[in-house]
């Protein structure tokens, strides 16, 4: 129990230090890349607080895995420069209890991690979004709910049930434009609608025309594909769309759940809601990952050595994780392969050199 306590102490010393340092240069790029932005809206100073505060939470659990890998690479290598490791093993510790600990708190940390994504981070987002897209760049906020879209455009009432951002396609669409004396003109379905030149084209369409007197259906038209008269651009519907970071987990599971049941594709929700899951648990990997590297450098682990190793490893699981929702988004694989296959892969691998390693 006192070596337990004795090996935490350098982790917690090293890992709120990266942690703290990892976090503050991620919100300095930050800064800099936005306070251009923010001067030209000219925001003040309670706006500039409320956006970069509320971006802290997610750069936060974003560097958590570099942290917790540095954490534990330093850890082991000061005890391995310090001669205490081998004291420790001459003692009869065997090398899986030593490490026990600072795995058990890679754990607690991506559980922790996963309940700040749930709870904390999509408020923090949605707040410093609110300050950034709409009391300053004055965009247009308009009503939605999770799981459908009113608005109107021109003298048209536009519902859409799901707008898929990146893609310029909407599913589920029902334009209604009405007489003046308040009685409906026309209402066009349309299964699906994908922007292209300017247009929206209409797949599977419906066109339903009543009368203005009685207000009785007059004419009926069917088509496979026609342009649909919507005069906003993909743009805009990226505004009211609610993106990914300020959405909770319940929420993208809801929303899966929903689009499926409609009949639409699924596919974005339910990657994004597995990467969610997924992603916490890269603490715990990195913990992994971080015992076997520092045991290989012995008593050569440096402060400069544990920076370069963390932020390689590190990077090297951000491009194969991004490559893997990639390709789970477009549907060329599975999508708990393309979640979790990061996790599994870099894994297996810190399980193999922990166990490898005499």
């Amino acid at each position: 129990m006192l070596l337990t306590r004795y090996t935490l102490a350098f982790f917690y010393r090293f890992f709120f230090l990266s942690l703290g340092s990892f976090a503050g240069l991620y919100l300095l790029i930050e800064f800099f890349e936005k306070v251009d932005n923010l001067a030209r809206k000219n925001a003040v100073l309670s706006q500039y607080f409320v956006y970069f505060l509320g971006k802290i939470p997610m750069f936060v659990t974003q560097v958590v895995p570099l942290a917790v890998l540095m954490g534990v690479f330093m850890t082991i290598g000061t005890l391995s420069h310090s001669n205490e490791l081998t004291a420790m093993r001459a003692g009869g510790m065997s090398l899986p209890r030593i490490t026990l600990p600072l795995l058990i708190m890679g754990l607690i940390i991506s559980l922790t991690v996963l309940a700040a994504n749930e709870w904390l981070v999509p408020i923090t987002n949605r707040e410093a979004n609110r300050v950034y897209r709409f009391d300053l760049a004055k965009e247009q906020q308009l009503t939605i709910t999770r799981d459908k879209i009113w608005l109107k455009d021109g003298k048209a009432l536009v519902n859409i049930r799901v707008v898929i951002p990146g893609q310029n396609l909407l599913q589920g669409i029902s334009i209604q434009e009405l007489y003046e004396n308040g009685r409906p003109a026309t209402r066009i379905d349309a299964v699906r609608a994908t922007y292209s030149a300017g247009t929206w084209l209409g797949e599977n369409v419906t066109t339903t025309r009543f009368s203005a007197t009685s207000g009785e259906v007059v004419d009926v038209v069917k088509s496979a594909e026609t342009a649909l008269p919507l005069t906003k651009n993909p743009n805009d519907f990226n505004v009211i769309n609610e993106r990914n970071d300020e959405m909770t987990i319940s929420a993208l599971a809801y929303m899966a759940q929903r689009v499926q049941q409609e009949g639409y594709d699924p596919t974005r929700y339910r990657v994004d809601l597995q990467g969610r899951l997924a992603t916490p648990f890269a603490s715990l990997i990195m913990a992994f990952l971080g015992i076997p590297f520092a045991l290989q450098r012995g008593r050569g682990s440096s402060l400069a050595v544990g920076i370069a190793v963390s932020i390689f490893i590190g990077i090297s699981y951000h491009l194969f994780q991004g490559m893997m929702l990639a390709l789970g988004y477009s549907g060329s694989i599975p999508v708990l392969l393309a979640a979790w296959s990061p996790n599994a892969l870099f894994g297996l691998l810190g399980i193999t050199l922990l166990t490898t390693r005499r």
